[in-house]
């Protein structure tokens, strides 16, 4: 019997999040908190450990919404600012844990981390920064504390990215392109978590048509469609047009399996 796992959505959003500033659309001005949306992030718990995908603007938000007082390690998907600009507050973690946080990314991630945060690995280091440990992973599998991690490898445009699959869940975001060769890996997941930014086509983004295609294919009995912008629409209004197996992500989403 496999391990049993908990997900809880921490961000649905796209990188300017629902609502965006200054917007005067309805589903920026809707009163139903499933149009509310931060930036994209998950958390994973299983076999006792937390795991958290990507750490964007509303990190620390979401942490203590979310009520997370305990955190093992985070995987990054890509290096852009809506995943990666809320590294600074894992520096609360590191204090209560008395520990060196555990990111896991590839090389070209890492760099950009360190380019953005260059006073985290400075040799003579300021007290109280955030301190890391920094695991290179590429799009091979791997384990963090035992746990197997599966990485699906996509294209965000021209950008590489790592989707995750852990067990029965797997979770794409910041995607347009994934191979069939990548899609095989989904074979006995139950849950794909996977980005569908508008109705429309994007040039980086899969679009609803393009994210439920994708779903079909990989035959996973139910997905959650994540990374949504303000321009696919009302939330119930899009939920009523999809089949029974696909739902729109809400923030604060809990999965058990």
């Amino acid at each position: 019997m496999s391990e049993p796992i908990q997900i809880t959505l921490l961000g649905t959003g796209t990188s300017q999040g629902v609502p965006v500033i200054a917007c005067p659309c309805e589903v920026c001005h809707s009163t139903d908190p499933h149009d509310r949306r931060l930036r994209s992030s998950v958390c994973i718990e299983t076999q006792g450990k937390v795991l958290v995908i990507d750490t964007g603007p509303d990190f620390r938000y979401q942490m203590l919404r979310a009520g997370i007082r305990h955190l093992d390690a985070i995987m990054f998907t890509h290096n852009h600012k809506d995943h990666t600009a809320g590294m600074d507050d894992i520096r609360a973690f590191n204090y209560f844990q008395q520990a060196p946080m555990d990111i896991y990314a590839e090389e070209y991630v890492q760099r950009s981390i360190e380019q953005e945060y260059p006073y985290i690995f400075e040799a003579d280091p300021y007290p109280g920064v955030p301190t890391v440990r920094m695991h290179t992973i590429t799009s091979s599998p791997f384990d963090i504390d035992g746990i197997p991690i599966t990485p699906i490898r996509a294209m965000h445009y021209k950008l590489p990215v790592l989707g995750y699959r852990i067990g029965p869940f797997a979770y794409i975001t910041d995607a347009n392109w994934v191979s069939p060769e990548e899609i095989a890996k989904l074979e006995g997941v139950t849950c794909l978590v996977v980005n569908a930014l508008r109705k429309e086509p994007h040039l980086s983004h899969f679009c609803l048509s393009e994210a439920v295609a994708l779903i079909q294919a990989s035959r996973v009995p139910r997905a959650y469609l994540t990374h949504v912008s303000h321009q696919m629409g009302l939330h119930r209004e899009v939920e009523a047009l999809l089949p029974d197996h696909i739902r729109i992500a809400y923030d604060g989403l809990k999965i058990s399996l």
